[in-house]
């Protein structure tokens, strides 16, 4: 018994978002955010911490980019959830250069 035609995408450009979303778009926010942490809290500890908890947030962003109904939305999303990273990144370093 085949799928139902109505639950399945066949436009190759919302699967392609969904994909790339969760691959590239999880990796981004998940590397920024364990990055911003790295720049206001101690570094060794954070980045050793990354090595597991990257790992899990990765997995579970991508989960959530296939849940979502638009891959573009998504990406919209991940695009913003990482540039308000890379700024609590920037202000880390600039405000609080001292954190070894």
């Amino acid at each position: 018994m085949p799928a139902n035609s109505k639950y399945l995408t066949p436009a190759f450009w919302p699967r392609f978002a969904k994909i790339t979303a969760a691959i590239l778009g999880g990796y981004l926010v998940s590397t920024t955010f364990h990055l911003a942490l790295a720049s206001w809290f101690s570094r060794p500890e954070v980045l050793m911490t990354m090595a597991f908890s990257g790992f899990i947030l990765w997995v579970v962003l991508m989960v959530i980019a296939f849940l979502a109904k638009s891959g573009w939305k998504i990406w919209g999303i991940y695009i913003l959830l990482s540039l308000v990273f890379s700024l609590l990144i920037y202000l880390g370093q600039t405000y609080n250069p001292a954190v070894q």
